[in-house]
């Protein structure tokens, strides 16, 4: 009798550390949701690769920011792949680079509703699915913060770098909050890594740039922080909540 795979939805997963942590949970035998703002190719194609693999998977366009649009993602993974067991925050936004005294509030709200309320949206769903007390059989969060959260991003965007600040608050206090219900949360905190979030920003070459005041000399790659999101996923880190993961070359 075959198994059933343990279900995985990974936020913002058409491209960058989202798309690489897609495919490495496809082929460490998860069923996977590749989930994007919009019908996107790019999350059409996340899901060729992995069923070209021999894996499962499905792409479900939803905008985290919107509540409406949440909840009716994590309905369509219950009807096409199950219950959610690993929950990976990863759908987050910025802006080009500016100081805090040119930024408008719509750009901080933009910037907020993604970043964080998306966030707790999501991590919402996910615990009334997991959560012993409400009947689930537990799970993981792993939340894909940023070390802009420790450095604050000066003259480029603080706001983001704040907003990753939020999301490490909540990785702690939603942690200890279920704990004891089977649920464990931490986070990654990546920076300089070779994704397109840079050219978002207005700077595409922006990781080459800094690396050579980063203490490893480079720049990293997607697939080294999806290693450390299913680590944190995995019964190998069956102790660790609350917890965080630099990967930032040692900055």
């Amino acid at each position: 009798m075959m198994s059933i795979p343990p279900v995985m939805l990974v936020t913002g997963a058409s491209r960058g550390i989202g798309a690489a942590t897609a495919r490495l949970a496809a082929a460490r035998g998860y069923a996977v949701c590749v989930n994007c703002a919009r019908s996107d190719a790019a999350a059409a194609d996340v899901v060729r690769e992995i069923e070209a693999e021999g894996g499962r998977a499905v792409a479900v366009a939803a905008d985290v920011a919107c509540e409406a649009d949440v909840v009716r993602l994590f309905a369509e993974v219950d009807r096409a792949l199950g219950p959610v067991r690993v929950l990976v925050n990863n759908a987050g936004t910025l802006e080009r680079q500016m100081r805090v005294e040119e930024m408008s509030a719509e750009r901080l709200h933009r910037v907020l509703a993604t970043n964080v309320v998306g966030a707790f949206l999501c991590a919402r769903e996910a615990v009334r699915r997991m959560s012993t007390r409400h009947g689930g059989a537990g799970g993981a969060i792993v939340n894909v913060s940023s070390a802009a959260a420790r450095l604050g991003s000066a003259g480029e965007y603080v706001d983001y770098a704040a907003s990753k600040g939020a999301l490490d608050t909540m990785t702690i206090g939603l942690a200890r909050e279920v704990a004891a219900e089977g649920i464990r949360v931490n986070a990654v905190r990546p920076a300089f890594i070779r994704t397109e979030i840079h050219a978002q920003g207005g700077e595409p070459g922006r990781v080459d740039r800094v690396a050579p005041s980063v203490p490893m000399r480079r720049g990293g790659e997607a697939e080294e922080v999806a290693r450390a999101i299913l680590w944190l996923a995995s019964d190998e880190a069956s102790y660790t909540t609350g917890a965080f993961v630099d990967i930032a070359g040692g900055a």
